[in-house]
């Protein structure tokens, strides 16, 4: 199985920098310092979101795709969860592009998150011999709007930016890390095991 890539972003930002002053998280009388605030906001939600994310989760709706070889045995694991929806396509013996019948698939969840496997009393199809024979687009998030991510996920949000927007350096005379225990805490019931 291949990296998996991103092929439509979240339509909107999990915050703006106007909403985070607004919520108290950050102590700014002006909007002089709004495109930094924005950066912080967006690498903090980059830290939890997606792939590369810590977290194994989309937030908001996004749409991801992975490519692979064959078929997976027993099943294809999607990398991340929660997942709305999915399409499963496959180049065939002749190399042209087929999409597989929903009911020729199962989706399903277990406690490493979600997967597809063959439906009972299916096969899988021939493939043709390409590196890209079986792709998988789903649909992957809490929904389309930022108030569908749960709370604590979006607290950790404002916390972690907060707090790079107030240590910008690397080096420091007080005791700082790199993320706050708060946000580890308010993450981790939402970290998922890495396939």
């Amino acid at each position: 199985m291949l990296t998996p890539v991103l092929v439509t972003p979240p339509a909107v930002p999990l915050f703006t920098a106007e909403e985070a002053v607004a919520r108290l998280h950050l102590t700014v009388d002006s909007d002089d310092d709004n495109a930094l605030i924005n950066h912080y906001i967006e690498a903090a939600t980059a830290y939890l979101d997606g792939y590369s994310g810590i977290l194994g989760r989309a937030l908001i709706t996004q749409t991801w795709r992975i490519d692979a070889r064959t078929w997976g045995y027993p099943f294809i694991r999607l990398p991340l969860a929660p997942v709305q929806s999915v399409t499963v396509k496959y180049f065939d013996r002749d190399d042209v592009e087929q999409t597989l019948a929903a009911d020729q698939y199962e989706f399903l969840t277990d406690a490493m998150g979600p997967r597809i496997g063959r439906a009972p009393s299916s096969s899988w199809p021939s493939l043709f011999s390409r590196g890209d024979a079986v792709r998988v687009s789903f649909v992957a998030g809490y929904g389309d709007a930022p108030t569908d991510v749960p709370s604590p996920i979006r607290q950790a949000v404002l916390m972690l930016a907060a707090h790079w927007y107030a240590n910008r350096e690397s080096v420091s005379d007080h005791n700082m890390t790199a993320v706050p225990n708060g946000v580890s805490a308010l993450i981790a019931p939402y970290r998922r095991q890495r396939i």
